[in-house]
């Protein structure tokens, strides 16, 4: 008996969250590094006509008094009504609705404002920084303008190929085997794959490798570290000492430090295996690593932490920070809009979006400077003295003492930079998980840890290095209640080698 499949219609009710495109502009300005926020205002600026970003000479605090009009926070739900002087022709249909009174509706919006834009001064600790002089200007443009873009590793083996000795056809051969040196410098096909991919003969293809291998870096074009080592002490013109002969026959054992073995095999003492060692690690494992194009990270500081007045003093770095207001353009193009009602909602449209976007960039400055007002009340150890006195902090807590959402947090510290005494760090740095003391403390924080792990590493004895399990007794003793597998996790973090491999004969 067959079943014959059978379709129901029914109703289901659900509860989604749907955030309004005002909404996901205001999260983008909270999560924005200060300089991506700044290309974000740009845009704004650009697309919004009534929108205008105030003159340095005017920036002399919050309430701006310039020539135009700033409108820091206006109710978006909030609109103004028209005049009861406006007089309407009834009978005129273009005249149905009550035309808007613009400067009407513009002084209503900047006392809707003025609440919020007193709650914000009085959220700041410090006066404005002082404006940039047009010396410090054009001494910021010189070095922006001075950036060059770095070549990359193929390009320098091409100019070089180009300026050698290479007929056309070993330069097509060139050509093909430098498109297949990879980032670091190491060839990444074998001779034979070379030969069917550049259509020539053996000869050809090992004579143009064997020139290709005498350009710069020393090094490049090598099979493998082995063959790289060996071609940069060739290049030296070493290829009679005792550093060749252990990378040409001891390779494996060097990279294990097995020192005893190859003092063994070379009939030396291990002392001096340990120096051969060492000038072997001169050598660039990785030629081609200066041409990687790892695009220049800039940082801005979102807030300063300075020692005033006998406590920490928190201030937002304001000279960055896009100072915007209504530009008194509205008032032209009021003029132009009285007989059109799509230019009326045009511009009130466009009076709204500025304003939304002032309050985004005022809440999030807010946001982020009672973040960090919180990171340092709970901080104050570290700001005096070191990584070694951070705490364990959590998101979570930070959330509920600021009184926002956790992901609020998240989002506002992501990215985001604090100058402190002990150098310049990211705000997620502070947040940081707890390792329990044996007496039942508050813990402390596992960079903090990391910290102590690293100053036992470096104070070791290097005859006798210190084992995962004797780390761990250590720790104990500081009070620090740590696994071994911890310690070797974390070992591993901070890039330090097994005992065996660290110890020094």
């Amino acid at each position: 008996m067959a079943f014959e499949p059978r379709m129901h219609l029914g109703q289901k009710l659900a509860q989604v969250q749907v955030m309004s495109p005002q909404m996901q502009q205001s999260l983008a300005f909270l999560q924005a590094p200060m300089l991506d926020l700044q290309g974000m205002v740009n845009k704004e600026l650009q697309e919004n006509p009534v929108l205008e970003e105030v003159p340095v000479e005017d920036q002399k605090s919050p309430d701006l008094d310039g020539t135009g009009e700033l409108i820091g926070a206006p109710d978006q739900n909030e609109a103004a009504e028209p005049p009861s002087d406006t007089k309407v022709d009834p009978t005129d249909e273009s005249n149905a609705e009550p035309f808007d009174d613009f400067q009407a509706e513009m002084e209503r919006l900047a006392e809707l404002s003025e609440e919020w834009r007193d709650h914000f001064n009085a959220s700041q600790t410090a006066p404005v920084a002082a404006a940039s002089s047009a010396e410090d200007e054009e001494r910021r443009d010189f070095i922006f303008e001075s950036l060059t873009a770095r070549g990359t590793l193929s390009d320098h083996l091409l100019e070089q190929a180009h300026m050698s000795d290479l007929d056309e056809q070993e330069m097509e051969v060139a050509e093909v085997i430098i498109g297949n040196v990879d980032e670091n410098g190491f060839l990444q096909s074998n001779v034979a794959e070379l030969i069917d991919a550049a259509n020539s003969d053996q000869d050809t293809v090992e004579e143009v490798l064997s020139v290709i291998r005498s350009f710069e870096p020393a090094g490049v074009a090598a099979a493998d570290l082995r063959e790289c080592l060996l071609l940069q002490l060739e290049r030296l013109g070493r290829v009679e000492s005792v550093e060749y002969q252990v990378v040409e026959d001891h390779m494996e054992a060097l990279g294990r430090r097995r020192f005893p073995e190859i003092a063994r095999a070379l009939g030396v003492g291990i002392d001096e295996v340990q120096d051969i060692a060492e000038n072997i690690g001169h050598l660039d494992p990785r030629p081609g690593s200066a041409f990687e194009e790892t695009p220049d990270q800039y940082v801005v500081p979102e807030v300063f932490i300075s020692w005033k007045n006998d406590r920490w003093e928190v201030t937002s770095n304001r000279e960055e920070m896009p100072q915007l207001r209504i530009s008194n353009a509205y008032k032209d193009l009021m003029t132009q809009a009285r007989d059109s009602k799509d230019v009326r909602e045009y511009i009130r449209g466009k009076i709204r979006d500025g304003n939304f976007l002032i309050k985004s960039i005022h809440q999030r400055q807010d946001t982020i400077l009672k973040i960090a007002k919180e990171i340092v009340s709970r901080q104050s150890e570290f700001l005096e003295h070191g990584v070694s006195h951070l705490k364990p902090m959590t998101m979570s807590e930070v959330a509920e003492k600021v009184e926002v959402h956790e992901t609020t947090v998240s989002r506002a510290v992501s990215g985001k930079y604090m100058k402190t005494p002990q150098g310049l760090f990211e705000m997620r740095y502070f947040f940081t998980g707890a390792i329990q003391t044996s007496d039942g403390g508050e813990g402390v924080s596992n960079t903090s840890v990391k910290q102590l792990l690293q100053e036992l590493v470096d104070n070791e004895n290097k005859a006798k290095p210190l084992s995962d399990e004797a780390i761990v007794k250590l720790m104990g003793e500081k009070k620090v209640k740590i696994a071994r597998r911890t310690v070797a996790k974390y070992r591993g973090e901070l890039g330090i080698l097994p005992s065996s491999m660290r110890r020094v004969y």
